[in-house]
């Protein structure tokens, strides 16, 4: 799921390692922020609702336990643990703070994805890869779109917002919330940016997939 097509941020002080990460989390479509520290990074996670956050556990002025433990004074967000230590102690420990997963360094990029879109998916209620609307699927898992059976071509933003859409069809999203979830915290709330991908979206998907609620924002039927 994913990036979701969404947003997700990244705490990590190792700064290639923060690096390499947001660039991978970026081409698969995710909005990512980042923080190299742990009062950074309590700071952008309880400022704002990130779908996920990827979370280092030995980190300057405040490590990754505490920054778990205050987030979930206040917030349910996924979060998936990342760090060099394998004793099963810390695992333990990382869970029953209120970690959702756990991987360790070295890690596999394609492994820590995957383990991202189930998180992100569990968070939403959805359990199945697959979301069927109408004549539209959409696969979470290998993040592709069909209509009728036939493949549709997405950028990786198109795909987050159709993603993003879908889990929460039948409700409607604030442009805000659009923002929130798909944006990276550079990008400019002001340009209409939102207006084009939805414009594309909808030649490639069908004009009425994506319901526009005048005034409030837009809406997927389920």
């Amino acid at each position: 799921m994913a990036a979701d097509d969404m947003r997700i941020l990244v705490v990590e002080d190792e700064p290639d390692l923060l690096s390499s990460l947001a660039k991978a989390l970026r081409e698969e479509g995710y909005a990512v922020d980042t923080s190299e520290d742990g009062q950074d990074g309590i700071f952008k996670a309880e400022s704002w609702a990130y779908d996920a956050i990827v979370l280092d556990v030995m980190l300057p002025r405040l490590d990754g336990w505490e920054l778990l433990k205050r987030l979930r004074k206040t917030k349910k967000t996924p979060v998936l643990m990342l760090t060099a230590r394998d004793r099963t102690s810390d695992r333990v420990r990382g869970l029953d703070t209120g970690a959702d997963d756990y991987v360790v360094k070295p890690f596999d990029l394609s492994e820590l994805q995957a383990r991202l879109r189930a998180l992100i998916r569990r968070a939403a209620g959805e359990v199945r890869n697959c979301i069927e609307i109408g004549q539209i699927v959409i696969d979470t898992g290998a993040r592709t779109v069909t209509r009728a059976g036939q493949a549709i071509v997405l950028t990786a933003r198109e795909y987050a917002l159709v993603e993003f859409l879908a889990m929460h069809r039948g409700r409607v999203v604030t442009r805000s919330d659009l923002y929130e979830h798909l944006f990276n915290e550079d990008d400019d709330t002001m340009s209409n940016l939102l207006d084009v991908h939805v414009s594309n979206i909808r030649k490639k998907l069908g004009h009425d997939f994506i319901a526009t609620r005048r005034g409030h924002g837009y809406c997927v039927e389920g």
